[in-house]
């Protein structure tokens, strides 16, 4: 839709609007429930709530389609969208998701009913701005990658709690060894978690790369172990196991799906700093066409990294990249 086409005018009070959509269905996305505007014109439109249960919203699905609706258009809210765009992608629709701080109504005059033809009003006008939402094969890339980064982080905060745990019990690991969760590190936390606490044992675990003396780490090696320390030692091994099976999974299932942008991976490699890992969840958060991005400058506003303008009486004020969003960002 091109908003070139659009025309605001005030008359009697009221805003006008050139139609360049023929009929339009706006949706205000909720948990529990949907509100869904089919408008064909100012005044020609029809508003129904349905269930956000997959049959209701099959129903919605084939109500616009009875209705020869082309354009949908709803509000990235939360997660709670992404069911409601699956089911509708499945029609013959054009489907906008759009930025719910770009189509904010009048205050004081909320609805959810009001919200959606609202948003229906902006369809038929063309005022809509796109967000951007990769095909599915990259969605689901990137839910995996997402998740294996989540995975890994919490194996890292539990190797960050057994560090502590030996620190309470006063062997001092990380004083002495560069990588506490190392090949000598496991092996020695591996003896103490089966009460072998004897310094002159645990010394058979030192080589000569270890950067401390062997005095250093036989005084490192000395310390008060518990039953409780032994215990809290093994439940976080037992954990950061089952994590490290979990990541292995998901990496097996990661490679599966980046098989078909071996190419555009192969390509961000040549990149200076960017190794397979990288490159892959590049591909999963902006996807392998980039048609959807004008220029790189338009590529970095997406990514959240521009700070944009904040002007005010000819002072331009302070402002800060965004954020982002978790799942899309107007293109």
């Amino acid at each position: 839709m091109n908003n070139d086409l659009c025309r605001n005018d005030i008359a009697m009070g009221k805003v006008i609007f050139d139609q360049v959509v023929r009929v339009g269905c706006g949706i205000d996305v909720h948990k529990d429930n949907i509100v869904a505007t089919i408008r064909k014109s100012e005044d020609d439109y029809e508003t129904k709530e349905f269930s956000s249960f997959t049959s209701s919203l099959t129903e919605l699905r084939e109500w616009c389609k009875l209705e020869g609706v082309t354009h949908i258009a709803m509000e990235s809210t939360g997660v709670y969208w992404k069911p409601v765009f699956n089911i509708l992608e499945e029609g013959d629709f054009e489907i906008i998701l759009v930025n719910a701080r770009h189509v904010r109504n009048v205050p004081g005059h909320k609805t959810d009913k009001k919200d959606s033809q609202w948003l229906s009003k902006l369809l038929l006008s063309g005022l809509l701005k796109a967000s951007f939402i990769p095909p599915v094969e990259i969605r689901d890339l990137r839910d995996l990658v997402r998740y294996k980064k989540k995975v890994t982080a919490q194996a890292s905060s539990e190797k960050n709690r057994m560090i502590r745990i030996l620190e309470d019990a006063n062997i001092k690991l990380s004083s002495v060894l560069t990588n506490v969760d190392g090949a000598v590190g496991s092996r020695i936390i591996d003896a103490l978690i089966a009460g072998k606490t004897n310094v002159d044992g645990l010394m058979q675990y030192y080589h000569g790369q270890i950067k401390a003396s062997k005095e250093e780490f036989r005084k490192a090696l000395q310390g008060r172990l518990t039953q409780h320390h032994q215990f809290m030692l093994r439940v976080l091994k037992e954990s950061i196991t089952d994590k490290e099976r979990v990541i292995e999974k998901l990496d097996k299932q990661i490679d599966e799906l980046a098989k078909q942008y071996a190419v555009e991976i192969e390509l961000l490699q040549t990149i200076p700093g960017v190794a397979y890992d990288s490159a892959v969840g590049i591909i999963s958060e902006i996807g392998a066409n980039m048609k959807q991005f004008s220029s790189e400058q338009h590529l970095s506003s997406w990514a959240g990294m521009s700070p944009g303008n904040n002007e005010s009486g000819g002072k331009k004020k302070a402002q800060r990249p965004s954020t982002g969003t978790s799942t899309c960002k107007p293109s």
